[in-house]
């Protein structure tokens, strides 16, 4: 059962129930408890399950380790302390396992100093950078407190010598498991807790988590399920205690009416402003390159303020060196200012950080409320975030988010289930272990959350295809990996090299590199895979200022030639975070709302009190948002929750554009608009052009699209099946089917300590895609492949749910026709033209259409 955790212990009971050695050391550093540990110390020293919510630097880690060394000193003090791992910590960064490291050196220390005595407690990082000579010597003398990842943790499972050492753990601290439970590493983490529970019998599970929601569901992830019961679980859900100081700011008084280099310039004076202002400052974009750009322009315009010294980028593509050197800098407190995409989202210490800037959208309020959670360190302090917007979009997305941040509102997590790739990983594994009967296997596996609705028909469809019951796969190089006795109902390893096999190729990130792009035999650059899987025939895109034409890719070398038409894909587009479906949704209630009182004929002077009280924004960003919605009222009608609008334009050169304003997200819409093409293209016999945004899409054609006609045959019966024929022939497919087979070990990445490069993989992801579809269309890993393309990297669920509100007439379908597209359309059509023009030249362009609308509406 989950529950809440309502009671408040005080520090005196905490420290009648703590080692008094333990209890001196935290007297003598810290005046009291935090609220975080003053709920749930008490509860993890009765060894039960917590899953604590608090935002950082509110004592979380502490709270979770302060019983465990408590009772590691009891066990010392009376010499009962075995040579054995009693506390398992699993972060999903290898810097936060050695971060943890260090910030258990000094306790350790001081506690040992108190006692008077060598208290022998150990405690190591094991993760697959540690060298050998580290690993045989934990054999000998294993740590007492093991620090690892989800990957380290099941290799660890199938190393029978290290096995035994983790007969004696009692507890398994999850750290910032909100990140491992949206993806695949959170699944295969969730089955090897099934597996070392199964091996070692109960042990406590602690979860941390920064802001999250439902909490519910990440509880039940964190525990799974007993005999089909969640097991217990208290939530100790401390997120709105620390106050947040956080505000939306626009560095010009009218974002569209400011030409692009008075914006700029306002932009980067703001920024330089802040900085100046604060002691160390971390700033955040969506991109990568939009990283790069800020270091740049704040070293070129601002030379006396910003050297090499004191700001310095930090994102995933920099070098492991250049990343460590900003983490040490930062807790040094020798930077002015870091910019970071994503990578310094999650909590490894950065020292002291009293500013952080969020430029542009972060696309839901829990990435809002994580990135700002960075500042104000210290207990009782507050969060000071600032979000700095750069069009009329972006605006209201920060307005809405600012609003759900401050009253609690925050998106749900989406946590991936039946993932058959996943599986066929740990059932290699667990046949590794010793051999299984085939329904006590089910019954351990659907103890995880991840799979408790896991059918027997895709666990047999599992276990046949690592048994090698698909014996044409063997032309293909796929071999068995299993042996199954179906009379016996039992299943075990195959092969003396079993081990090795799965040593070497665990995991689930796949191995990811750029594709080289050529044209007419010649290399003419480079682009990453992830941008790669967006392409279809025909799509063009730009690469070093000239536009190609997208025609096929053959393992990892693309194949183009020149096109002169506007980009269909910005470059950028694959870096880009896909807004949450839950903040679409407000947004889209907001819009319905603002509609309600134009109609209503609400005065100026009201409608600019209702959005600064409702979207606690000052007078400017007011005024924007009022005017943004005000020309579009009156020049064609507000789309929302209850009315999705059809735009019909015609554009350059007499091509057409129908533009669905379906403020859905990114993953949504693109749901949509693929099913849409495709049933476009097989009716009309022609592809279509299809821009995709987080606040609708378009389809452009030179001749007849008859959009509306194709998007009335699509339902939320219907859309799941339309979509699997529609990503068939796609990149997209081939990439992501590639994935799914390296995590179920179709295609083996290391083999006798050679390396299979991404290209070669690639290439035989293609060939045996193509060789399981004519061998079997429901084979497990196409299945896996499919769901993992509609599910993860699309939203097809919530795809069919607005399909659902159209067919109850919940939400009507408005179709007009334009000469200009509407305020609501400007940024969706200037994206087609984004790669073509500069920056400077789409703000023009958006403002000449904006300066055209206005005309329109005033005559």
């Amino acid at each position: 059962m989950i529950t809440k955790q309502s009671k408040v212990y005080s520090d005196k009971e905490i420290h009648a129930n703590l080692n008094p050695w333990v209890s001196k050391w935290f007297k003598k550093n810290f005046e009291s408890f935090t609220p975080a540990q003053k709920y749930a110390i008490m509860d993890i020293n009765l060894k039960k399950n917590v899953l604590v919510s608090s935002p950082t630097g509110s004592g979380k880690t502490l709270t979770a380790f302060l019983s465990i060394l408590s009772q590691l000193t009891d066990l010392s003090s009376k010499r009962e302390l075995e040579d054995k791992v009693y506390c398992i910590y699993i972060s999903p960064l290898k810097a936060l396992d050695n971060d943890i490291e260090k910030n258990l050196e000094e306790p350790l220390r001081e506690i040992e100093k108190i006692a008077g005595k060598e208290l022998g407690i150990r405690k190591a990082v094991r993760t697959g950078d540690t060298p050998p000579s580290r690993r045989a010597a934990m054999l000998k003398k294993p740590p007492h407190i093991l620090i690892t990842t989800p990957e380290t943790l099941s290799i660890l499972l199938v190393a029978p010598k290290f096995r035994e050492k983790l007969s004696m753990v009692k507890y398994v601290i999850v750290d910032e498991i909100h990140s491992l439970a949206e993806n695949k590493r959170g699944v295969h983490l969730s089955l090897s807790l099934e597996r070392l529970q199964h091996h070692i019998g109960t042990f406590t599970r602690i979860g941390l988590s920064a802001t999250v929601s439902p909490l519910e569901k990440v509880a039940k992830f964190l525990v799974g399920y007993e005999y089909g019961q969640v097991r217990d679980c208290l939530i100790v859900d401390i997120n709105y205690l620390k106050k947040l100081d956080m505000e939306v700011i626009c560095p010009v008084d009218d974002i569209i009416a400011a030409d692009p280099e008075e914006t700029n310039t306002a932009m980067y004076d703001l920024l330089d402003h802040l900085i100046q202002d604060h002691k160390t400052t971390l700033i955040f974009t969506n991109t990568r390159s939009g990283t790069e750009s800020i270091v740049y322009n704040l070293k070129k315009r601002f030379k006396d303020n910003y050297h090499q010294e004191n700001i310095m980028a930090h994102h995933s593509s920099l070098s492991k060196e250049m990343r460590l050197e900003a983490e040490n800098k930062l807790k040094e407190g020798k930077l002015k200012a870091v910019v970071s995409s994503t990578s310094l989202e999650l909590g490894i210490d950065i020292g002291y950080i009293d500013l952080v800037i969020l430029v542009s959208s972060p696309k839901s309020v829990s990435r809002a409320l994580q990135r700002i959670g960075r500042s104000g360190h210290r207990l009782h302090e507050k969060s000071k975030g600032r979000m700095l917007v750069v069009d009329r979009d972006d605006l209201l997305e920060c307005s809405l988010i600012l609003k759900n941040a401050l009253e609690g509102n925050i998106d749900s997590i989406n946590i991936p289930t039946n993932c058959l790739d996943v599986l066929s990983q740990h059932i290699y594994g667990m046949a590794i272990e010793n051999k299984w009967d085939i329904d006590y296997a089910l019954d351990v596996i659907q103890k995880s959350y991840c799979y408790q609705q896991l059918s027997k028909k895709d666990f047999r469809s599992v276990l046949s295809y690592m048994a090698g019951e698909y014996t044409s796969l063997e032309d293909r190089y796929v071999y068995a990996k299993i042996w199954v006795d179906y009379e016996e109902n039992l299943f075990g390893k195959r092969g003396k090299l079993a081990r090795m096999l799965y040593s070497t190729n665990i995991g689930t990130i796949p191995d990811r590199t750029a594709a080289v792009v050529k044209c007419a035999g010649k290399v003419v650059g480079r682009i990453e895979e992830e941008f790669m899987e967006k392409l279809r025939k025909g799509d063009t895109f730009v690469l070093g200022g000239n536009i190609y034409r997208f025609n096929y890719a053959r393992g990892m070398s693309v194949n183009v030639s020149p096109s002169s038409g506007p980009p269909t894909i910005p470059s950028w587009f694959s870096e880009q975070l896909p807004l949450s479906f839950d903040l679409a949704v407000d947004i889209q209630r907001f819009r319905d709302i603002m509609d309600g009182k134009f109609d209503y004929g609400r005065s100026k002077k009201e409608i600019l009190k209702f959005i600064h009280d409702y979207l606690y924004v000052d007078y400017n960003a007011a005024h924007s948002i009022y005017q943004y919605f005000k020309e579009q009222y009156l020049y064609a009608h507000i789309p929302s929750n209850r009315r999705l609008l059809v735009e019909y334009y015609t554009g350059f050169g007499g091509r057409k554009f129908v533009v669905f304003h379906s403020l859905f997200g990114r993953r949504v819409n693109d749901a949509l608009s693929r099913a849409l093409a495709y049933i476009i293209a097989k009716k009309y016999k022609r592809d279509v052009m299809i821009s995709v945004s987080d606040n609708g899409f378009y389809l452009s054609s030179e001749g007849k699209i008859g959009g509306l006609e194709a998007f009335k045959k699509l339902n939320s019966e219907n859309l799941e099946d339309i979509l699997i024929k529609a990503i068939d022939k796609t990149e997209t497919l081939a990439s992501r089917f590639r994935h799914c087979a390296g995590r179920s070990l179709m295609i083996l990445r290391r083999y006798k300590g050679q390396e299979k490069s991404v290209g070669r993989q690639q290439v035989k992801g293609k060939i045996l895609l193509k060789f399981v579809k004519d061998l079997d269309d429901n084979f497990s890993i196409l299945q896996e492949a499919r769901r993992e393309v509609i599910e993860d990297y699309m939203d097809v669920k919530n795809a069919q749910r607005v399909l659902g509100w159209i067919e109850s007439k919940q939400m009507e379908i408005k179709q007009f026709n334009t000469k200009i597209p509407s305020p609501f359309a400007f940024n969706l059509v200037a994206q087609g033209y984004l790669d073509v023009l500069k920056y400077e030249e789409r703000i023009e362009f958006i403002k000449r259409m904006h300066q055209a609308i206005v005309k329109e509406i005033s005559e």
